[in-house]
Formats: C-alpha cells, structure tokens, sequence
C-alpha cells in the first residue's frame, strides 16, 4: 500500500466538470479508474511505478517510500549524474517534465537518464513513451534558454553488491515463514500482515467531506513549481527570449480570455494554485502564468468557453514572470437590493433582482387575467 492520494489536491474533486485522466491514460496496470468523477485505484494491484505521480500537475499522488523533492536535492547534494530505476528511483516516469528540466539545470555535468531497463521492462506500456515525452520536451524547453541537456541512453545499469555480484532481491514471506511466528506476538503481527493485505486487495474510495472541501480552498503551489523556480533564479537569462508553440508544452501556458466572459468568477474561484484571481469587488481578472500548471481546469468549468490558450507560451515568463489583467469588468450596485453585479448596460439592476421582478410582473399579469 505504497501509492497515496491526495483527494483534496486532485482537480477533479474542485469541479466535476473537469476532464483530467492522465492518471489513468499512464497507469500501466489499468488499476486507476474513474468512479463518480473521482479517481480510485486497488492498492495491492499498482506496481509502485509512480507514473500517476510524474503526470498529475496538482501532486494529488504520491509514493509512501520515495519523495521527489527528497530526491532532486539528494541528487544535486551527491553530485549523481546517473539516473536509472535499478539505482536511485523506482521508474524514470515518477519524474515529471518540470523534474527534469530542475535536474538538467542543476548539473553541473549533463544528467544521464538510464533506459537500458525499459525494453525489457514488463509494464513498459505506456510508461515508456511517457519518459521518451518527457525527456524530449524537457530537451526542446532547455533548448531555449540553455545549452544544458539531458542525456538518455540505453546503459542497463545493475547494482553491485559487496563481492562484486548482483544485490540479492528479497524474497517473499512464505507459508513456513508465516506458521513459525505463530506465537502470540507473531500472530498479532501476522494478523496485521494480513488486514493490510486484505485492504489492499480492495478497491480504494474517497469522498469529498467539509476536510476535503476545506483544503480544496487552500491554493498551493506544487512542490515541482517550487523547485524548478528556484533553479531559474539560478539560471542566466538568455540575450533573446524565445516563444515556443502551445502545444508543446504541457505544464504551463498563457492564456487570453474573450467577450463571451460573464465574470461569473469560477475560473478564479476553483484554480488550484491562485494563478488565476481577482480584486475584493471582482471587477478585474487577473492571470500569473508562472502558477497555472496548465490542469485545464478553468477551461472544463468556463460554460461560454471564454478562456483560451495563447498560440504561444513566452519563455521569458521564466525569468520575469508578470501578473497579467486578462479582463476588466464596469461592477456597480444594484439599486434594488444594494448588492455588487457585473454592468453591462441598461438599467443598474442586478440580474437576480432583474429575474425576481420579470416572475413578479409575470405572476401579477396571470393573476389580471383570472380576475383576481
């Protein structure tokens, strides 16, 4: 039972007009599944690969024993330049694209990423060609503000052990192990093993209760974000700043928002992280792309689908980040019930109050005609 989640973190608990499955589309044991809108997964059925925790952008996954933060900085600390699930890591897909650019820019030597194992791996599907996607990304990204790079190469590396040979794996408890601990300790540890085991043999629900809800309120910045602007302090900002094609790049973007915006302010309301957000009278939105970790979100829930992606996303976003005004809004009081509204013409009513006065002439007109 190694794999955590997170409800609170994952998008789809904050709307569930989200469409975000990329849990599922890596997971190579097809044990993540979408019930009531909410990812659920058999703990004894995943294979603590970490696929789900490399390409969730909230970090709503995680691995019990392996931290990606604990990682990158034992990493950078030691000097590693190798990087191999036979080594340091238990599947090159745990390490997301921000990951791997964080890594690249750390090293002082190019960063090698070991995929000797892949081809022999037996749930490389589609685990591999998230790696390859990754690397290829992280490499096109580095590519326009650096001349680092991140190697990959078929190496297969094997652990040593101290005479020279292969590390022996563990072996599985058996039934001659289990029946001699079947003393009154043993038994109670042995019946521990075995409520886990039956745990994990099922099916893993959340439900979204007034915790949930309340952490869902909390704006957090993932711990990847976190990394990779503190490696981009670090970094010299390029003569030139490059743009490169929306489409290829899968953790951040720029967005624009259109006409067809009714400032119903859900897109603010519900973003993960406050890259999208407004004043106390609600009359402006504003948008920092440094924090949007490109979840979609707020286009699954925009019911006009006002908000659009930039053709392309600027990289010197990286080095100056700025906190754009997307859209500006005319708010007044309403002079029927004293609250704020967006304006956009005619009388100043509010279209609570507009809809509340249309049913009342409507009702007075009805009751004209009966006689009443």
């Amino acid at each position: 039972m190694n794999l955590n989640f997170d409800l609170a973190s994952c998008v789809r608990a904050s709307s569930k007009m989200s469409e975000c499955t990329k849990c599922v589309e890596v997971c190579p044991v097809n044990t993540i599944e979408i019930v009531e809108n909410i990812p659920t997964f058999t703990p004894s059925a995943c294979v603590d690969c970490g696929g789900c925790v490399g390409v969730c952008p909230t970090e709503a996954f995680s691995l019990k024993d392996f931290s990606t933060v604990d990682f990158f900085f034992d990493t950078v600390k030691s000097g590693e330049t190798l990087i191999s699930c036979r080594k340091n890591l238990p599947c090159l897909s745990i390490l997301s694209v921000e990951h791997l650019i964080s890594l690249a820019l750390a090293s002082e030597t190019p960063a090698v990423l070991d995929l000797g194992h892949c081809q022999s791996c037996e749930i490389r599907d589609p685990l591999f060609a998230q790696i390859e996607q990754n690397i290829e990304e992280a490499n096109f990204v580095l590519s326009s503000f650096s001349e680092k790079q991140l190697l990959s190469e078929m190496i297969a590396y094997e652990e040593e052990g101290a005479d020279g040979g292969e590390v022996a794996k563990e072996e599985e408890p058996s039934r001659r192990s289990f029946l001699s601990n079947l003393s009154l300790k043993g038994a109670a540890k042995q019946k521990a093993v075995f409520d886990e085991a039956v745990e994990a043999g099922e099916q893993k629900r959340f439900d979204i209760d007034s915790a949930v809800i309340a952490k869902i309120k909390d704006k957090r910045l993932p711990d990847k974000r976190k990394i990779l602007f503190t490696m981009l302090k670090r970094t010299e900002k390029p003569e030139q700043y490059e743009v490169l094609p929306e489409e290829e790049i899968s953790f951040v973007s720029q967005k624009f928002v259109d006409d067809r915006c009714t400032n119903c302010q859900i897109c603010y309301r519900i973003c993960p992280t406050g890259a999208l957000s407004s004043d106390a009278k609600f009359s402006v939105i504003h948008f920092d792309a440094m924090l949007c970790l490109k979840c979609r979100l707020c286009h699954d829930s925009c019911e006009p689908d006002a908000i659009q992606l930039q053709p392309g996303f600027e990289i010197k976003e990286f080095f100056e980040p700025t906190q754009r005004v997307l859209a500006t809004f005319d708010i007044k009081r309403c002079y029927e019930c004293g609250s704020y509204f967006t304006y956009t013409g005619g009388e100043q009513v509010c279209p609570r109050c507009a809809i509340e006065e249309e049913e009342a002439m409507t009702l007075h007109e009805n009751a004209r005609k009966m006689g009443f």
